[in-house]
């Protein structure tokens, strides 16, 4: 059986695995979502100072004190970023990557440059996030009724360094990496020019799901299928 650290993306928590972790779990895997620091149940927490970096550091920390290896590590979304600079800290404890519908940007570079959002987010010092009624009317939108309603009501502003800062030096895309890329068709986000170029950058073997950007709440057994 394998062992799997899920990193989400940028408003959510480690709640959004819910629905994966359950089924990998009963699959005999060993599983751990984390939430981030300022995200999610940890939202009272955020401060300046929160980086891709330092979230990463936490993913790192995680496989050590836990004595994990051979883990699979996945990340969506922002989490993809997250998962490149944990990589580099904690190379030894993994056996695979996997992008889900996943940013993973070259140094310098921005989300800003890769996404291109239908309306500008409210910052400020500490936290970015969608207006409230691009929320209501964008995010989750795909989701069936009642799993919309619940993935809403957990729906957190992120780290604004986090997500808005110029992705930090890396060593990443100097290693050589077993990963997947997995690509959901409905999103617009990430663009698929920019999936297909983490997949080529990293020789990684490609997938693609037909549906929106949250898979492991609108495909979840497919999703499994995928990652094991």
């Amino acid at each position: 059986m394998a062992t799997y650290v899920l990193v989400h993306g940028a408003y959510q928590g480690g709640w959004i695995w819910k629905p994966v972790a359950e089924r990998l779990r009963a699959a005999g895997h060993r599983v751990y979502a984390p939430t981030l620091d300022g995200c999610a149940e940890r939202h009272e927490q955020v401060r300046r100072g929160i980086t891709v970096t330092t979230h990463a550091q936490e993913i790192a920390r995680l496989l050590f004190f836990e004595d994990l290896h051979d883990v699979v590590l996945v990340g969506t979304s922002s989490g993809g970023m997250v998962i490149c600079k944990a990589a580099e800290l904690a190379a030894d404890r993994l056996a695979r990557l996997v992008f889900v519908d996943a940013l993973a940007l070259l140094p310098g570079e921005r989300v800003g440059d890769i996404v291109n959002r239908p309306a500008a987010n409210e910052v400020t010092e500490i936290t970015t996030a969608p207006t409230r009624k691009d929320v209501e009317g964008r995010m989750f939108a795909d989701l069936e009724p009642a799993t919309r309603a619940w993935a809403l009501a957990r729906y957190t502003p992120h780290p604004i360094a986090a997500l808005e800062a110029p992705m930090e030096p890396t060593s990443f895309w100097e290693g050589a990496w077993k990963a997947t890329v997995i690509r959901c068709k409905q999103a617009r986000n990430p663009p698929e020019s920019h999936q297909r170029r983490t997949a080529e950058r990293l020789k990684a073997s490609y997938a693609e799901m037909d549906t929106g950007h949250y898979p492991m709440l609108s495909e979840p057994e497919e999703l499994v299928r995928l990652l094991a």
